[in-house]
């Protein structure tokens, strides 16, 4: 945050200080005091206005800052002390609202970045030190926890490490990499503790890499204005024209002085910031944020689609989606049997599948002399009964040869087979996959309603696995198997359809949501990267919430623009007024006043449904 945001609060407050204080002097009578008092609080606000304005015209933004600008300048140079002060009241206070807005979606962020690794835990002569990862070489071997993001590419060093790498390549279900195997950074451990060898220090790693494209994305994409300032060179050039005018017709300099007043953009930089703030507001209180007005401003103005698959489209974990029992063995007991021996193994989708059997009302066995194969399955006895449940391969040593392979047929793309045998023969499978989030496809269809022309689904999943996926749904166009910056290249060519929003979860897709107009993270489960590169976060884990967002965007956005058009009108006929003689400056400003009380509760229209 730069030193100007840091002073707005003070300005805002200096202006009502200065503007009640002189009124105050006024009436006890002190004499020249109070237009000391007016005109020592407008000074500030008038330099830092001042300073705005230049940076903003070396980067070639005309706004209507110009305008205000100008009116305190003349108000003060011909004695309309308190004119000025209003008008200074008045822009410091718009000011400060959008300020406001944008600190409150910052300091929304700060929960959603807990998973971001900044230190890790390193072996050093026999015992563990908590390092930073700056610190990290390659070659130090280091201990990663269940749960633990792995914080800097490396070699898995001993027993076999269970990744969740949906975040980094869009797999859904983990992988398991066995000693001497790779390990990339940002892929999050969900099975039993290991050992990885560092191979390249954390700025060279995977994650690190995918930072910096979102830092390059951020820099190249176009900013958005504000709302306000794509009228300003029109209303600019009639404010000056008509002070101007007259000035030179009449002699008399207090009328250009009145013109200036009136012309103040106050119903502009007070209304626009309000219904796009209470826009905010609404969105916030449906766990929707919405990183500042800008974002809302183009949220509102989206025309094509690019989404990921993994923890979007779907949920992004593997769950059962069908039972093959075979022997004459029910389904549920099929499940009954697999989940009882699967309490004994801490590995990822055994846990899944006890998870499936508890839902279910299941009855589960205490397993006895359980033996498991790291990484390939588990056998023990289930009620006196000899229980084996792991990968096909595995299960298929336990039983007569060939017996399995009759039921490993059909399977489905992206799918883990889990094979059960029991006392010796197979029993059945169960498979799991990650599953399409339900109302997929009608919320793809309201998407279109509401002026989304294009979809095309983006992922770093297999082809056979996304086209699987996108069977049924409206999507224009499949693309699979892209790496971070190839999603890049995918959303900027559906710029030319319209302005673009991207939606994902993954590390992987945050160079995708900085590059898009707008970019939309699901923020409960997703990864920090993704979040802090997105201009909006879903804080719920709902893909539906999109609908609502835009919804709200585009009411905002139409109720701003009321504002601007009424307080534009209002403001050219308050000029004429001025012009002709029959509004004094501080009638101007008085008169803005009134005129911003109107705006500003039509604005406020934007915090209901």
């Amino acid at each position: 945050m730069t030193s100007l945001h840091r002073v707005r609060p003070w300005l805002a407050g200096l202006a009502v200080l200065g503007l009640t204080g002189g009124l105050a002097a006024r009436l006890v009578g002190l004499g020249s005091w109070p237009e000391a008092i007016w005109a020592a609080a407008t000074l500030p606000v008038l330099l830092a206005l001042l300073a705005e304005i230049v940076t903003s015209l070396r980067r070639g933004d005309v706004g209507l800052d110009i305008v205000a600008a100008l009116s305190m300048t003349a108000a003060l140079a011909f004695g309309q002390a308190l004119a000025a002060s209003i008008v200074a009241l008045m822009y410091a206070g718009g000011q400060y609202l959008e300020a406001f807005a944008e600190r409150r979606a910052r300091r929304e962020m700060t929960a959603l970045l807990a998973r971001v690794p900044r230190m890790a835990i390193r072996h050093r002569d026999g015992r563990l030190e908590e390092v930073a990862l700056d610190l990290i070489r390659p070659g130090d071997r280091l201990l990663i926890r269940r749960g633990d993001v792995v914080p800097v590419d490396g070699l898995v060093a001993e027993s076999v490490a269970v990744l969740d790498q949906s975040a980094l390549t869009g797999e859904s279900l983990p992988v398991q990499r066995k000693p001497g195997e790779p390990a990339l950074s940002g892929a999050t451990n969900v099975g039993e503790a290991f050992d990885l060898t560092a191979t390249r220090r954390a700025a060279e790693s995977t994650y690190a890499a995918i930072v910096r494209l979102v830092e390059a994305a951020q820099r190249s994409r176009a900013p958005m204005s504000r709302l306000a300032d794509r009228y300003a060179l029109v209303f600019l050039g009639v404010t000056v024209a008509l002070a101007g005018a007259a000035w030179a017709l009449t002699g008399d300099a207090i009328r250009a002085v009145a013109v200036l007043v009136a012309a103040t953009p106050c119903p502009l930089i007070l209304a626009v910031p309000v219904a796009l703030v209470a826009g905010l507001s609404r969105a916030a209180k449906l766990g929707i944020l919405i990183k500042g007005g800008k974002a809302l401003e183009m949220l509102a103005q989206v025309r094509a689609l690019v989404i990921d698959k993994t923890g979007t489209l779907t949920l992004g974990q593997a769950r059962i989606v069908a039972m093959r029992p075979v022997g004459g063995v029910a389904a549920e007991e099929l499940l009954r049997l697999a989940a009882s021996l699967d309490q004994a193994s801490p590995h990822i989708i055994a846990q899944t599948v006890v998870a499936e059997a508890r839902r279910r009302g299941l009855t589960l066995t205490i397993p006895t002399e359980v033996v498991e194969t790291p990484g390939e399955g588990v056998i023990g006895r289930v009620g006196g009964r000899a229980v084996a449940v792991g990968g096909p391969r595995f299960v298929a040593g336990k039983v007569p040869e060939g017996a399995l392979a009759a039921l490993l047929h059909e399977r489905p793309p992206g799918t883990v087979v889990v094979a059960v045998a029991v006392d010796g023969e197979p029993v059945g499978l169960l498979l799991l996959s990650d599953e399409l989030r339900a109302g997929t496809e009608p919320l793809l269809q309201a998407l279109r309603a509401l002026g989304v022309e294009r979809i095309v689904l983006a992922t770093g999943d297999r082809r056979d696995v996304a086209a699987f996926i996108s069977a049924g749904l409206s999507i224009d166009l499949v693309r699979a198997e892209l790496t971070p910056d190839q999603k890049i290249l995918a959303v900027l060519s559906e710029r030319k359809n319209g302005p673009v929003m991207m939606i994902g979860d993954g590390v992987n897709d945050a160079p995708a949501l900085a590059a898009a107009d707008v970019g939309v993270a699901m923020g409960a489960k997703g990864a920090a990267a993704s979040a802090e590169a997105a201009d909006v976060v879903l804080l719920v884990d709902q893909l539906d919430r999109v609908l609502p967002a835009i919804e709200i965007a585009r009411r905002s956005r139409g109720i701003a623009l009321q504002s601007v058009i009424a307080g534009m009108g209002l403001s050219i006929a308050a000029m004429l007024a001025a012009a002709l003689g029959f509004l004094p400056p501080v009638g101007g400003a008085l008169l803005q006043e009134a005129i911003d009380v109107a705006v500003i509760f039509n604005a406020l229209r934007a915090l209901r449904g």
